[in-house]
């Protein structure tokens, strides 16, 4: 009757030792999917950042054009700038 207990017992050790195996990578497994979110969330939050800088980026450089004066053309004779401002019609 011993002999047989012992063997019981074993398999039920052996069980416990198998079901604790499982609950460990159970919860590693969970660590994982965790740290995974964690990394994609940090993702998701640099390129929201990056979306930003870049839209201030282009936001700036369309005001700074818009404030800037046109170009003049200074190749030009003032013969030729009383025509194009239509200047030569009223002299």
């Amino acid at each position: 009757m011993g002999v047989g207990l012992k063997e019981k017992e074993e398999k039920e050790e052996k069980k416990e030792k198998k079901k604790e195996k499982e609950e460990k990578e159970k919860e590693e497994e969970k660590k994982e999917e965790k740290e995974e979110e964690k990394e994609e969330k940090e993702e998701e939050k640099k390129e929201e950042k990056e979306e930003k800088e870049e839209k201030t980026r282009r936001l700036w450089r369309s005001a700074v054009r818009a404030a800037k004066p046109p170009p003049v053309n200074r190749g030009c004779s003032v013969s030729c700038l009383r025509t194009v401002m239509g200047l030569e019609a009223v002299l």
